[in-house]
């Protein structure tokens, strides 16, 4: 079984975590590098390491020091448009930690990396002590994305059961306090 460490990413993973986010919106997402989505994946370090309410994590594969998977934190909740305006209101930038980029190479996953990546963003967010609520979104579209987070978090909203189906986007909120019940849950799994 292979090992990995779980670290804060720093200045010399960003070429290495860049690989890891645009192959993922290439070859997961099927819509590759698209500025208004992805824009933080050209420059992570920006995105990322430059605010203290901020994180980009990296996994390291302890056989050839490969990162092979990234997780990412950052204070902005999400934006209408494109998101409904009630999710806007509900999930406040400042307030909000959002979860992007848990992605993990096709050759490790299964491995618990994209878990032990979300507990480690849990933590930095309750370190912080001024979010009130963890929020992210995923394209059910993405192989596996949808019933990893089913496992993690709470369904705030499914667009593709809104008239129209919206983006198709599916938005959840995970528990973020660790006395929380759901959050020791997600710890034991």
């Amino acid at each position: 079984m292979p090992s990995y460490r779980i670290r804060t990413a720093t200045p010399d993973d960003l070429d290495a975590a860049r690989g890891v986010m645009l192959d993922t919106v290439y070859r997961d997402f099927g819509t590759g590098y698209v500025p208004r989505w992805h824009a933080d994946i050209i420059d992570p370090g920006a995105a990322y390491l430059d605010g203290a309410r901020h994180t980009l994590l990296v996994a390291v594969d302890d056989g050839d020091g490969a990162v092979v998977a990234t997780a990412a934190l950052d204070s902005r909740g999400p934006a209408h448009p494109p998101n409904l305006p009630w999710l806007a209101a509900r999930y406040p930038s400042g307030e909000t930690a959002q979860l992007r980029r848990v992605y993990v190479r096709p050759e490790h996953r299964r491995h618990g990396l994209a878990r032990r990546l979300v507990r480690a963003l849990l933590d930095f967010a309750a370190a912080d002590g001024r979010y009130r609520a963890v929020y992210l979104h995923t394209d059910p579209a993405v192989p596996g994305a949808e019933p990893f987070w089913r496992s993690l978090a709470k369904v705030v909203c499914d667009e593709r059961e809104a008239p129209g189906g919206g983006q198709g986007i599916v938005h959840f909120e995970v528990p973020m306090t660790p006395g929380h019940p759901e959050f020791m849950e997600m710890i034991i799994m």
